[in-house]
């Protein structure tokens, strides 16, 4: 029996015996529905799609469908990232987007997400919307039928790009890994342009991905630390498989701590400009004794980029991002992008090495840690579990008292030592997750394990 469609943290989905053709158009003419319901039936629409082997079959599907709902509909070349796709909307004036991806999860995975008109990802009641609709494709007669076109998607975003990044890499050497996905041919062209020299790791298409899953992972990059020290590069860059993520590998720390990079990227944009910052609920309290040393504030958000994205038009933010990679900055579309912010890391990294600025900045601040481990919980009995963590959260945890309770999105303990733990419900796994942030590993460590010892005997 299949599962039913549902649009998650980022879209729908799933292994590709669950994503079929059929389901592929049902979601396609929901789409279409909606649009005509929200009374943007007539307006062009874009179907962007993945490195995976079966990608661009399904995104040719659902440029059918819409189509044949009466949509001019603009595709891509080739695989491109979902960044330049969400970029083209708000260029190009379209009434919204799809992109075919299973980002970072292996290749036996495919996935589609709805992106509407303003360029960010879709709310709830958009994506509610969508799955009330879901329905066989409803074609209107041929004469109505809409136009199929390919298009270039890299010049106007890197235009744009290179405007709200002005910057000269001409002295920088940046190794890039694109983990055979989306960002090949891509990120690295764009710091090409601005003139990096660029190295390339991983940059042929393989849709089985090199047999793994295009996650820039810290155990994921060991060649690309190895390249970046052994080139004599100022910095590694790597992409998920849409390209929507980022990683960093300095020649120092190797792998970069994602809490780290957007400390640094905030960093590096308040020498210019100020603003609030956005992060969500798992990111480090760093970003937070940044924006005060500066007189700014920090919006906290749930997981979720949606939510980032909501908070950054609201506060008119700086920068938004979460501890996972994604990340985007004002002037931009609000949405995840690992090609501006390959950019924005480089320039960043030109002015003053990411390695120097991360010293700097936790001689300011304080060394920060971070942990996360999951715990598996059966879809159907995580709002049980979450409602009964309640009643159970201790007075202390890892011998801190524990100060206060953040209820964004889970429970946030925020203990007297100045360190945090979190337990939450995963939005795409059966499982629960449980981070902490202290000043050292070993207290990382400590503190997940007791968070993991009180969320265990509720399951």
């Amino acid at each position: 029996m299949e599962t039913p469609i549902t649009f998650g943290t980022d879209g729908w989905r799933t292994t590709l015996e669950e994503f079929t053709a059929p389901r592929v158009r049902m979601v396609g003419q929901a789409v279409a529905t909606y649009l005509a319901d929200e009374g943007r039936g007539d307006d062009p629409v874009a179907v962007g799609y993945d490195a995976r082997e079966s990608s661009r079959g399904f995104a040719e599907e659902l440029a059918r469908v819409l189509a044949a709902n009466g949509h001019d509909v603009v595709m891509p070349e080739r695989d491109r990232p979902t960044p330049l796709v969400a970029w083209a909307i708000v260029d190009r004036d379209l009434a919204g987007a799809f992109m075919v991806t299973a980002s970072h999860n292996p290749p036996e995975y495919n996935g589609v997400k709805f992106i509407p008109d303003d360029g960010a990802p879709a709310l709830p009641e958009v994506t509610d919307a969508i799955e009330e609709r879901l329905a066989d494709p409803d074609p209107l007669p041929p004469e109505q039928h809409g136009s199929i076109r390919e298009t270039d998607l890299t010049a106007s975003h890197f235009d744009h790009a290179l405007d709200l990044v002005d910057a000269d890499l001409s002295d920088l050497t940046v190794v890039y890994d694109a983990m055979h996905g989306s960002g090949r041919d891509t990120t690295d062209a764009l710091l090409e342009r601005a003139g990096a020299t660029v190295e390339r790791r991983r940059c042929e298409r393989d849709p089985e991905f090199g047999g793994g899953a295009p996650e820039p992972s810290e155990e994921n990059l060991t060649g690309l630390v190895d390249a970046v020290r052994e080139r004599d590069a100022d910095l590694g860059i790597a992409n998920d498989g849409d390209a929507d993520r980022i990683a960093i590998v300095t020649p120092e720390r190797g792998f970069l701590d994602e809490n780290l990079f957007f400390a640094a990227v905030y960093d590096h944009l308040l020498a210019s400009e100020l603003g609030p910052a956005v992060r969500s609920v798992s990111t480090t309290f760093l970003i937070d004794q940044i924006a005060e040393a500066h007189g700014e504030d920090v919006v906290e958000t749930p997981v979720g980029f949606k939510w980032v994205a909501q908070a950054m038009a609201e506060h008119d933010a700086l920068v938004g991002g979460e501890e996972s990679g994604g990340f985007t900055v004002r002037g931009h579309v609000r949405e995840k992008d690992g090609v501006l912010m390959a950019l924005l890391a480089a320039a960043a990294a030109d002015e003053e090495s990411l390695d120097a600025r991360v010293a700097r900045l936790l001689d300011e601040h304080g060394e920060i840690h971070q942990g996360r481990i999951s715990v598996d919980c059966p879809d159907s009995e995580k709002d049980r579990v979450i409602d009964e963590l309640e009643g159970v959260i201790p007075d202390e945890v890892a011998g801190a008292a524990v100060e206060d309770i953040v209820t964004v999105d889970g429970f946030k303990l925020l203990l007297d030592d100045g360190s945090w733990t979190l337990v939450r419900p995963s939005g795409t796994e059966p499982k629960l997750r449980v981070y902490a942030e202290a000043d050292s590993e070993e207290r990382v460590e400590a503190l997940l394990a007791d968070g993991r010892e009180l969320v265990k005997p509720l399951i």
